[in-house]
């Protein structure tokens, strides 16, 4: 019997609501299951859009370059001195190492971070008249830009999904949903590519983040309020706020 059936026949009989059971090693989760979870997920946010703030793709590679171990909230504070300062790709790879890293430091690793934000404009400027390219090897040529920011620009600016971005909240949500038995963000990209269609890719992936960002939260989870607490096996969570 498909498992949402069982659980459906389950809360009927007793008035609770069953909670679906994690999935078995080396198995992909219940389709029903992942169907559910992605129609709560569109129900509860409609319209999902980036959490990161930018005016152009120059902005957004920035962005996504300086989100790297920190807070979405945090970039979106520091960007806006840094693009009155270097508001194109020309003007960030004729900029000072030092100059940059004050600009940026509040995000954390800014020597790194500072490095390859001139690093990429510097290839942008020079390999591709200042604009951010549409290919993947040619993003991921790019000093800073490894596979997830390459989705992230793939998908936001030119609507093109190779797969999905998985941050420290899709990888935490995904983990507590029973979708994924693994850590590694790259495995995790697979199972969900796996078990999603593609058109679901680049979206699904916002509405995860937002929804760790406000609900599913690392240290002290919603439960009650979440939009996934029926369908959701809780792996990994201790307590319920």
């Amino acid at each position: 019997m498909p498992a949402a059936r069982k659980a459906a026949r389950t809360t009927a009989r007793t008035g609770k609501t069953a909670k679906p059971a994690r999935a078995a090693r080396g198995k992909r989760p219940d389709p029903e299951r992942v169907a559910a979870v992605v129609a709560a997920l569109k129900k509860h946010d409609p319209h999902p859009r980036c959490a990161l703030d930018y005016a152009s793709p120059y902005e957004l590679i920035v962005a996504v370059i300086l989100s790297a171990q920190c807070t979405d909230r945090r970039v979106n504070l520091t960007t806006p001195a840094l693009f009155a300062r270097y508001p194109d790709a020309a003007s960030l790879a004729r900029a000072e190492q030092a100059d940059v890293e004050e600009l940026v430091r509040s995000t954390g690793f800014f020597r790194n971070k500072a490095k390859n934000l001139i690093g990429m404009a510097r290839a942008l400027t020079e390999e591709h008249g200042g604009q951010v390219p549409p290919g993947m090897d040619e993003l991921l040529s790019l000093p800073g830009v490894a596979r997830k920011t390459a989705n992230v620009v793939r998908g936001e600016i030119f609507g093109l999904a190779d797969g999905v971005v998985v941050d420290t909240h899709v990888a935490r949500l995904t983990h507590r949903l029973g979708l994924t038995r693994h850590t590694d963000p790259v495995k995790i990209e697979r199972d969900l590519m796996d078990m999603l269609s593609r058109k679901e890719w680049i979206n699904v992936s916002h509405r995860l983040i937002r929804l760790g960002r406000t609900i599913c939260t690392a240290r002290k989870p919603a439960c009650p309020t979440c939009p996934l607490d029926a369908l959701c096996p809780k792996v990994g969570v201790s307590h319920r706020a």
